[in-house]
């Protein structure tokens, strides 16, 4: 059995200064022992994570669309941001990787899918569910979440979505080990899910470091 947070942030992120290390350091501390690394509209942390990382690393993005972001697992190269829907799934495919839906309906975050048609539209392609973030603050969002995915026959995930390293391990699956995507789906259906909530002050954090980097551009 392997412990997995599936979505967290590196300092390659706009909105995060979690180091490579930091990181590693919280993961060992916490014992997890695999990471969805999903930057913002890079691969290059995951990338950069996995040939430094003691543990697995899923090579992870998210993708901005213009009815929210679109997260690729299981990837080898960036994936434009700022693209269609349809693109950023094709894209995703054509790298062998799977389709994730990160926080669907969090009323807080503007980059979450909250539009009924347009998450409709994009659950049936979808094969993840991402129904408990640790960053989403109001339980309401969890429960739609799962009836999405109940809806849509799909698989769910869980991630603490950390950006800084006290958030990591708010949300743990545990899973059997796999190597590569089908495996991945196929340990994924029978996890174990253990989540709970981030404070909601982790979000200054990320507002702060998103404000300070592109002043600094």
């Amino acid at each position: 059995m392997i412990k997995a947070d599936l979505h967290v942030h590196t300092m390659r992120s706009i909105d995060s200064y979690m180091t490579y290390q930091q990181l590693i350091e919280a993961c060992q501390a916490k014992g997890i022992n695999c990471i969805a690394v999903a930057d913002h509209g890079t691969t290059l942390g995951a990338r950069e994570m996995s040939g430094i990382a003691p543990f697995k690393i899923i090579i992870c993005e998210e993708v901005r669309t213009p009815y929210g972001e679109i997260m690729g697992m299981f990837l080898h190269e960036d994936i434009p941001d700022r693209i269609p829907v349809d693109e950023a799934i094709r894209r995703i495919r054509e790298q062998g990787g799977l389709v994730c839906i990160p926080h669907p309906y969090d009323l807080v975050r503007p980059s979450a899918f909250r539009n009924e048609k347009a998450l409709q539209s994009v659950a049936d392609k979808a094969d993840i569910i991402e129904v408990y973030n640790s960053r989403s603050l109001f339980p309401g969002t969890e429960k739609k979440a799962r009836a999405l995915a109940l809806q849509h026959g799909k698989l769910i995930s869980a991630g603490s979505d950390a950006h800084s390293p006290s958030e990591i391990g708010y949300a743990i699956v545990e899973m059997q080990d796999f190597n590569g995507p089908r495996e991945f789906l196929a340990s994924l259906k029978d996890a174990v899910i253990h989540s709970r909530k981030s404070s909601p002050l982790i979000h200054f954090l990320s507002v702060t470091a998103r404000l300070d980097k592109n002043i600094n551009r």
